[in-house]
């Protein structure tokens, strides 16, 4: 049983089925999703990941050092490609969200701020109407996020990020990927 939302597009079932609600450790990896988060503020998430190629090509590989070394230049280039969402606020913010990665890893990482808003608790939806659309817990790691220089990261965007890097599992109890991610495989986390 698969969301509407992922129900509709093959593309949308395939990133349902494979990718959504794993676990995402790497530095690139989550920055990555905490772009796309941003740029999918206002739009569909098919939108995006029919993108993403073209974002992973234009934000070298979601590489958090190029990235964070893109001037004027590249910026204009960005909003030149239309192949991605040409948003100057996005696109800046990206690159700021790049800057505050780097600076991140002097107390321990992206990774290792995100996963410590981890909930004891998972949501347990039996229905569509059930799936929360922000916690407390993203509301905090919204938070801390701002406070290091981080943009583009509200609580609904943070929780959308914390649902599709494992965080949370909100797939709905019926669903087949219910407890897939492998860390939330009972009513505690591990």
């Amino acid at each position: 049983m698969r969301p509407p939302w992922a129900a509709r597009d093959p593309l949308l079932r395939e990133y349902y089925d494979t990718e959504w609600g794993m676990p995402v450790h790497e530095e690139s990896g989550l920055f990555e999703r905490l772009v796309l988060e941003g740029f999918q503020s206002g739009l569909s998430w098919v939108t995006i990941l029919r993108k993403r190629p073209a974002f992973r090509e234009a934000f070298a590989g979601f590489s958090p050092d190029a990235v964070a070394g893109f001037g004027a230049t590249d910026i204009a280039r960005l909003m030149d490609d239309a192949r991605i969402v040409r948003n100057r606020r996005k696109i800046d913010a990206a690159v700021a969200n790049a800057r505050a990665v780097v600076a991140l890893r002097a107390e321990g990482g992206l990774g290792e701020l995100i996963w410590s808003y981890q909930p004891e608790r998972t949501p347990e939806p039996r229905t569509m109407a059930e799936v929360p659309s922000r916690s407390p817990e993203s509301e905090a790691l919204a938070k801390d996020l701002k406070r290091r220089g981080f943009s583009f990261v509200g609580p609904v965007t943070v929780f959308a990020l914390m649902e599709a890097i494992g965080v949370v599992d909100t797939h709905l109890v019926d669903s087949h990927r219910r407890g897939s991610s492998g860390i939330w495989t009972g009513e505690v986390a591990p």
